[in-house]
């Protein structure tokens, strides 16, 4: 039978670091309204930003946000990933694998965003380098800090313990590959590193599944291209069993939001305005098709009997016993707002048809000989 503890879904967290109705949908876009906290917030002028990666997925969409708001971008990555973006900006050649910053000396900025700290040594040598100079230290952690995330259905808040891993393991790491095993304790750790060089000038984000246009990580995308192909879904488990995540376009602002009003401290950045369950997410999938589709609420007993694997075989499924919900409040409070599930789940869908085409999923999802199978296994014992 497969495990559905921490250890068999919790790495998957790890590319996105986790981050719904439809009927939600006045009452998100009411919070873009003038009264938003957006608007009363506390905001400094026009920042000259550093971006720590940006080429990736969130990258992208953070600095097309900054840009809006009138903000100077400029990039430090290795020159691997989105080689062709952003063509009018700075880019500033390093390696922090390697202790490559030089291209860092001697630069002023008022704001540093890290989207791609995962080594404790990394993040202390980019905050350290910054320390006396900007004014802004942003982290992009992950939920997978928390002990208890995936372990238990608790609600998880800010102050929760976080994971903990040897000192001499985390001496042992030195590259991005290397800290996978240990992903949501090095993240703390990265976390603690930027707080030591900064205090309280840092700002630390924890996003769970982050997703939208650009997401290849599949987890999210797999649902609205699987809807879409129609015919008889298999859903999993409970119909109210909670999903969170966030579009990744929402953290984008919500970051630009909190190096403006200069934030400081931990938030859970993770969706959504309400409880949203995976009911929801599928109505509002089916919502954004033309393809016939029905669906059969399969038990969660009958997939862990027949080997079916919580979070990444059946995306954004974890079994009843270990679906904690991480507490967003603080981040709402802060300014933290969501566009209507109905347009990511369409945005996502129009970027997979445009980009993905019919390329298989290899990452995630039911192969659809499997899913046939399954769902006439579970009509013949309901019978």
């Amino acid at each position: 039978m497969t495990d559905p503890t921490r250890r068999s879904f919790l790495h998957s967290l790890a590319g996105a670091g986790l981050a719904l109705p439809l009927a939600a949908t006045a009452a998100a876009a009411a919070t873009r309204s003038a009264t938003s906290p957006w608007r009363t917030a506390p905001r400094h002028g026009p920042q000259r930003i550093l971006v720590l990666g940006g080429t990736g997925f969130l990258g992208p969409h953070f600095v097309r946000s900054a840009l809006t708001k009138g903000h100077t971008v400029t990039l430090f990555h290795r020159g691997k990933t989105g080689v062709d973006l952003f063509k009018d900006l700075e880019h500033l050649k390093g390696d922090r694998e390697k202790g490559d910053l030089d291209a860092l000396r001697g630069r002023e900025f008022d704001a540093i965003i890290d989207t791609s700290g995962y080594v404790p040594a990394h993040v202390d040598a980019t905050a350290k380098l910054f320390a006396k100079i900007a004014q802004h230290y942003q982290f992009i952690s992950s939920v997978s800090v928390y002990r208890s995330f995936g372990e238990s259905p608790a609600d998880v808040d800010e102050n929760a313990e976080v994971a903990e891993v040897e000192d001499d393991k985390v001496a042992a790491v030195s590259t991005i590959r290397q800290s996978m095993p240990f992903y949501g304790a090095l993240k703390a750790r990265c976390e603690n590193a930027a707080k030591a060089a900064m205090g309280d000038k840092v700002a630390v984000l924890r996003p769970g599944l982050i997703v939208g246009p650009g997401d290849n990580s599949d987890r999210f995308t797999w649902w609205p291209v699987r809807v879409d192909r129609g015919g008889e879904v298999l859903a999993p488990g409970d119909p109210d069993g909670v999903v969170q995540a966030i579009d990744a376009r929402d953290l984008a602002d919500f970051m630009v939001h909190a190096l403006e009003a200069r934030l400081a401290g931990t938030y859970n950045a993770v969706g959504f305005a309400g409880a949203v369950s995976m009911q929801d997410l599928l109505a509002g999938c089916k919502c954004a098709t033309s393809k016939p589709v029905t669906f059969t609420w399969v038990a969660e007993d009958f997939l862990l009997g027949n080997d079916v694997g919580p979070w990444m075989e059946m995306p954004l499924w974890i079994p009843k016993g270990n679906r904690g919900r991480i507490v967003n409040k603080k981040a709402i409070d802060a300014g933290l707002v969501f566009r209507p599930l109905g347009d990511t789940i369409r945005d996502t869908l129009q970027w997979a048809k445009t980009e993905r085409g019919d390329r298989p999923f290899d990452r995630t999802g039911l192969k659809p000989e499997k899913e046939t199978a399954l769902l006439a296994k579970w009509h013949a014992q309901q019978k």
